[in-house]
């Protein structure tokens, strides 16, 4: 069974760090694609970076770009989001999802874990 839980998520101010993770059971990484959504209060869940062995890293969200970086550990069983220069609208509960394939679309991804709460407080 493939289970995925995301954690790494917390109160920070504006202009700092969080790391992420999603590790990943019952399946490694090698044949899928993993990608980051987030979605904040009244608004639709947004495709943020996605990471798979064929297609490499996709940025989806115009707006971390430079400041969002994606990788995997070496066993390919936990995925990373490093979040930089956090701003105020990046707060949101993230989320992680496995497919074959990355999509920017939800629907597209089969698997999820339980989201983590990112807070930036300005």
């Amino acid at each position: 069974e493939v289970q995925l839980q995301a954690s790494g998520g917390g109160l920070v101010q504006a202009g700092g760090s969080l790391r992420l993770s999603c590790a990943a059971s019952g399946v490694t990484f090698d044949d899928y694609a993993i990608g980051w959504f987030r979605q904040a209060p009244m608004k639709e869940r947004e495709a943020v970076l996605c990471i798979s062995k064929r297609d490499g890293i996709t940025i989806y969200a115009d707006s971390v770009k430079g400041r969002f970086t994606i990788s995997s550990d070496n066993a390919k069983t936990t995925v990373f989001l490093q979040m930089n220069s956090l701003k105020p609208e990046d707060s949101a509960a993230y989320f992680c999802a496995l497919d074959r394939r990355c999509d920017d679309d939800a629907y597209g991804m089969g698997y999820w874990g339980k989201g983590t709460q990112v807070t930036v407080s300005s």
